[in-house]
């Protein structure tokens, strides 16, 4: 990145991540921006803003290893299905929060795995997103006819306002007899809406340039490799490192086998953001909760003996916890080299 991108970029992390930040909508107005920015597409041929008029859009900016954004989906794409052919564009935009969610590779395949057929404009030097003035993943903007922005909400929930606003600039366009019921959405897995009420961890970024509660008793080291030891006890919502591992400024890279990872959390869900070596070769892992394997609270990219394998760049899936949420130690032993953590997130 540019360093002005790299400057936009910490502004994000700071208005998304940072504390106070609570997602919900702001006023409404403006005329829907240029699409022109685009680096490219997928799904579709480059669309215009121009060209959208005379019908509803619904604009989604995602990144596709935000958790916020992976529990939104499911209603994006219902709403896709089924208004469709009552006139509604949806209209998704890939804007990358860390370095690999550049690669068009990568967008592809979440939007495969994701199942996403609507048109993907990917902004990857920011231009829509600046355009828009918009500040989060997820973000959704919703356009009438005439290109005025009628609606945004940031942030995950208010599904049933944002259907009742697609739904009432339908009917305003004429396609009130031709709408659907509201759309029912079964969302499982990683795109399973959050455990709100026993959500106790936020999310935090194990990078220099924005982490908390780290608790090795050696001082971080940025930019150089540095041997790391974990706590004898960990305390809550505090993460630490073992082995030998370079902390640079977006993520933690391990230099040997053995390398660990180590949270106190309380949360039904854990995830981590991870990407293998250099070159794509897997990496190896094993994960244990209080000193146990994960058996039955395995995540859906864990065996219930806890191992798995790092093979691409993307959100992790290590913990979801089947009985009553409890607060627990959970570490991650990598036993091959070269693996990248960036972010840990819950749910």
């Amino acid at each position: 990145m540019i360093e002005t991108q790299q400057s936009l970029l910490a502004a994000i992390r700071e208005a998304v991540r940072g504390p106070g930040w609570a997602p919900g909508r702001r006023p409404t107005g403006g005329r829907m921006p240029s699409l022109d920015a685009a680096t490219g597409w997928l799904n579709s041929p480059p669309l215009t803003t121009e060209g959208l008029r005379g019908r509803v859009v619904a604009v989604d900016f995602w990144t596709y290893t935000c958790i916020n954004w992976l529990r939104t989906v499911p209603y994006v794409r219902a709403w896709d299905e089924a208004y469709r052919d009552a006139g509604l564009v949806v209209l998704g935009v890939h804007t990358p929060e860390f370095p690999f969610e550049q690669d068009v590779d990568n967008v592809r395949r979440a939007i495969e795995d994701r199942q996403i057929t609507y048109p993907v404009a990917v902004d990857n030097d920011y231009g829509i997103w600046t355009a828009f003035t918009n500040m989060y993943w997820p973000a959704l903007y919703v356009i009438d006819v005439q290109g005025n922005i009628c609606f945004h909400h940031f942030g995950e929930g208010a599904y049933k306002e944002s259907e009742q606003a697609i739904r009432q600039l339908l009917t305003e366009a004429g396609a009130g007899g031709r709408l659907p019921e509201p759309v029912i959405v079964d969302a499982r897995g990683i795109e399973a809406a959050a455990d709100w009420s026993d959500l106790g961890s936020a999310e935090n970024y194990l990078g220099a340039e924005r982490t908390d509660n780290f608790a090795s008793p050696e001082r971080a080291t940025p930019g150089t490799p540095h041997r790391y030891t974990l706590p004898p006890r960990l305390e809550p919502n505090h993460w630490a490192l073992s082995g030998e591992w370079t902390v640079q400024p977006d993520a933690v890279l391990l230099h040997q086998p053995g390398g660990r990872v180590a949270d106190r959390f309380s949360a039904r869900d854990l995830h981590l953001v991870m990407a293998p070596a250099a070159g794509g070769s897997p990496v190896r892992f094993s994960v244990r909760l209080d000193g146990q394997p994960p058996g039955s609270d395995a995540g859906d990219d864990v065996d219930d003996d806890g191992t798995g394998t790092v093979t691409e760049p993307r959100l992790y899936q290590l913990v979801r916890q089947r009985g009553p949420v409890a607060e627990r130690t959970f570490e991650i032993t990598f036993h091959d080299p070269g693996v990248q953590a960036f972010a840990i997130t819950f749910g």
